[in-house]
């Protein structure tokens, strides 16, 4: 899997007047990296990143316009790359988005909103909740943590053991039972 940028709105230049052109050359470019990709037997992920915060000329920046972008560019092989924490700031409604948009869904990335920082730290995500909805899905693929942590990595893995904990689950996700 690899992630494929949208590009960023030029310098100076009206967001509204450039964004057909942008959808254009972005589908184009799409289209021709994920059949090169299919020779290898590769995904291709584009991921919407707010424009709110992170980066103001993004072009790509909700699920809506990423999924728009998937259909017209047509290709088995190119998924969404669904970052939580955009997600959030942009649109909200993860439960509902999360549902529609699963069967385009090929990578998940996660930190908690506003801070940017691990997944039980203060903020507006509950990820015991976000991650019981992915497996009610029906997700088995990766969550990426995309997040500053405040202290040192391990420190910073923390909520994972205590994630796993809570669900009678070892170091690693082995059932406790299972020993």
């Amino acid at each position: 899997r690899i992630h494929v940028m949208a590009g960023r709105v030029p310098l100076g230049a009206d967001r509204a007047a450039v964004a057909g052109k942008m959808e254009t050359t972005f589908v184009e470019n799409l289209r021709y990296a994920a059949d090169l990709l299919a020779q290898e037997n590769m995904i291709g992920l584009v991921e919407p990143i707010n424009n709110r915060i992170t980066d103001p000329r993004y072009y790509l920046n909700t699920p809506h316009q990423a999924a728009a972008i998937l259909e017209k560019v047509g290709r088995p092989n190119l998924k969404l790359q669904l970052d939580l924490f955009h997600c959030q700031i942009m649109d909200g409604n993860l439960s509902r988005n999360l549902d529609t948009y699963f069967p385009l869904i090929g990578h998940i990335q996660i930190a908690q909103v506003p801070g940017r920082h691990e997944p039980d730290s203060p903020g507006e995500l509950n990820f015991p909740y976000i991650f019981e909805l992915l497996e009610s899905l029906g997700y088995t693929g990766y969550v990426g943590c995309e997040y500053a942590p405040k202290g040192d990595t391990l420190e910073g893995l923390g909520w994972l053991r205590s994630y796993w904990e809570s669900r009678g689950l070892q170091h690693g996700g082995t059932s406790k039972a299972a020993e």
